[in-house]
């Protein structure tokens, strides 16, 4: 399997390119703020098509560059239906922080954009990614399952971080849901599982179970919790 990245933009939001080799069709993966030119020199370099772009859920730093993205390509993207109302209304979801970039931003429409459902495996490209959802970050949160040949692999999105995870105070976030995400989640992988997540350097699961405080809170919390 071929995975390549960058970080885009102000925020670092890392946007991925998955194919199973060089020269050949690819998944787009959270394109993000001034993603378009880099983007399309990484795929240059190995002679990748897009074919989709998904996302891990719909904070603007991961869908800033969506649309003409899909346009550039004539390419569908997918989202989990939770997250479509950041695309139609992206003030109300976004913190301060996010407020000065979306005055003039153009997101698709959300009837343009297919659903992920948890638990589906949509094929793209010759990858197959699992899908489930993984609400705390966002309500449409989700992680894809992906086999990387050597070791299974997961597009973490914003729910986990190499000694962290997602931040849950803006709009639509939830402590209680992360708990819940991370649990049930994010802890039956195996260890082995390279996590790619949505900033910050890639690790695994072994890893993270070992020295994540947050991943061990939620090993602890009660089925009740979360989720």
């Amino acid at each position: 399997m071929l995975i390549r990245s960058f970080p885009a933009g102000a925020f670092g939001t890392n946007c991925y390119a998955v194919a199973p080799g060089a020269g050949q069709e690819c998944i787009v993966v959270d394109p993000g703020m001034d993603a378009v030119e880099p983007l399309a020199r990484m795929l240059a370099d190995d002679g990748l098509k897009p074919v989709a772009v998904v996302l891990t859920h719909g904070h603007l730093d991961h869908t800033f560059s969506v649309l003409p993205v899909c346009s550039g390509y004539d390419i569908p993207a997918y989202l989990h239906p939770e997250d479509t109302g950041m695309l139609s209304d992206p003030a109300r979801w976004h913190g301060p922080q996010l407020a000065p970039l979306i005055t003039g931003v153009q997101l698709p429409d959300p009837a343009d954009v297919l659903p992920l459902a948890d638990g589906a495996t949509i094929s793209l490209a010759g990858v197959d990614l699992t899908v489930r959802h993984a609400p705390g970050h966002t309500r449409g949160s989700v992680v894809f399952s992906l086999d990387l040949g050597e070791a299974p692999g997961l597009l973490a999105g914003d729910v986990l971080f190499a000694g962290s995870v997602g931040r849950v105070d803006l709009p639509g976030g939830s402590w209680e849901d992360m708990l819940g995400s991370l649990r049930d989640v994010v802890l039956p992988l195996d260890d082995e599982t390279v996590v790619l997540p949505g900033h910050g350097p890639a690790t695994t699961i072994g890893r993270e179970r070992a020295t994540n405080p947050y991943l061990a809170e939620a090993a602890s919390a009660p089925k009740g919790r979360g989720l």
